[in-house]
């Protein structure tokens, strides 16, 4: 079987770390149980670019149960947790393209290894495979019945693509499901943030000026965490309903100029480029910590840290301190690309959960209703939203009320008023 991993010789480790997983994600074992049973996904290629963590594991070995012929690469250098990928390939022969740390021109050959088996149905974390099928492997359009993305850079990307008309298959929008923003976002991307930025620095949070860029379901995320451990949260925005949100919330919300110079962490969460950029960098405080939880790795100015540094030396694991021209220190977190990926394990298991239940769902969605799909961005179906959150609550043990038929008279009723 082909595929390219750090060492095959970490699968037992890594096949630890898949069962663990598993117990927290008892959605995605329902579905995959189902799976097993009845085979949905029989003869389907799917394509995969997503982080490779043991949550990720449980997916693609949902949909390898399923029927599905599956293949996966990392939609991230840093995001790959070796010992899964080495259990992925030894113990349950998937293919996987992935070593954490690799460069730009091994990651791309990763995602063209994945694409090598013709992919019927994508997988995106980011978009990256979705990009590479419609710029440079248009051979294989033709055979793609669908995909998914599982985050908001990606879906802008795609978005994007079907405003400007060279979008040539369909998409769901998995990011976009009430149980996977509302969730993974808020509350998989607010703890594993924290997470990553203390392990990478062992800092305490305490009393310390926190930053955050971006006041979505990521940054309310991080910032209820941040103040939970005692920070001062500052919150930077260019929405103004937002930045009004976050302010009746109970945080400081600043200009860019201000925060600068008070604040001793940043962390960005918009999908936007340089949103920590000269601004912030030129008149950021001595000893800063840097950090940014978006997708890529544009959101921190990394060039005009280099241009504007007189050398640069990596002080621990994940963190690299920029000495400035005017004496300054600025240290960044895992090279500027997700601190909760690069430096700790992503989002727990249990958000993620749902996160890869709608995936799982919207592969099988997809494959089912590929001949009336458009060439357009989708919404994950409200059916399978519900189900998902209906299924994780029966996990928790959870019960809740339905509404009488007097009730659901009243509220489809416009003639009885008050």
């Amino acid at each position: 079987m082909n595929f390219d991993l750090k060492d095959i010789g970490l699968a037992r480790e890594g096949k630890n770390k898949i069962e663990w997983a598993a117990r927290e994600m008892p959605v995605l074992r329902g579905i995959r149980e189902d799976f097993l049973k009845n085979k949905p996904l029989k003869n389907l290629t799917v394509g995969a670019c997503l982080h490779v963590t043991s949550e990720t594991a449980n997916l693609m070995i949902a949909l390898k149960e399923g029927g599905a012929n599956a293949a996966l690469c990392a939609s991230n250098p840093l995001s790959t947790q070796d010992d899964v990928a080495a259990s992925l390939v030894e113990d349950f022969k998937i293919k996987v393209f992935a070593i954490k740390g690799e460069d730009n021109k091994t990651y791309y050959k990763h995602i063209n290894s994945v694409l090598d088996i013709k992919p019927q149905v994508t997988m995106d974390d980011g978009a990256d495979l979705i990009s590479t099928i419609h710029s440079s492997r248009k051979e294989l359009l033709e055979g793609v019945y669908g995909g998914t993305e599982e985050t908001t850079t990606g879906v802008t990307r795609l978005k994007s693509m079907e405003k400007n008309g060279v979008l040539f298959y369909p998409i769901i929008a998995v990011n976009d499901a009430k149980t996977k923003h509302f969730f993974d976002n808020r509350y998989g991307t607010g703890q594993s943030t924290i997470d990553g930025i203390l392990r990478a620095t062992n800092i305490l949070l305490a009393g310390k000026k926190f930053v955050i860029v971006g006041y979505g379901w990521c940054g309310r995320g991080i910032a209820t965490r941040a103040k939970g451990m005692g920070a001062s949260v500052i919150i930077l925005e260019v929405d103004p309903l937002k930045a009004l949100e976050a302010k009746l919330d109970g945080y400081d919300v600043m200009s860019s100029r201000e925060a600068a110079k008070v604040g001793d962490i940043f962390v960005s969460v918009t999908g936007n480029k340089n949103v920590i950029g000269e601004v912030i960098l030129t008149s950021c405080r001595d000893n800063v910590i840097l950090a940014n939880s978006g997708h890529f790795d544009a959101e921190i100015d990394l060039n005009y840290l280099k241009t504007n540094s007189k050398s640069k030396r990596k002080v621990r694991p994940f963190v690299e301190e920029y000495l400035m021209k005017d004496g300054r220190k600025i240290h960044v977190l895992a090279e500027g690309r997700l601190v909760n990926l690069s430096a700790a394990e992503g989002h727990p298991a249990s958000v993620m959960d749902m996160s890869f239940a709608n995936q799982a769902l919207s592969v099988k969605y997809i494959f089912e209703n590929s001949s009336s799909l458009l060439k357009k961005v989708y919404s994950v179906p409200e059916e399978i939203d519900r189900k998902i959150a209906k299924l994780k609550l029966e996990s928790m043990g959870v019960k809740i009320d339905k509404l009488t038929h007097e009730q659901e008279e009243y509220l489809s009723s416009w003639e009885m008023g008050t």
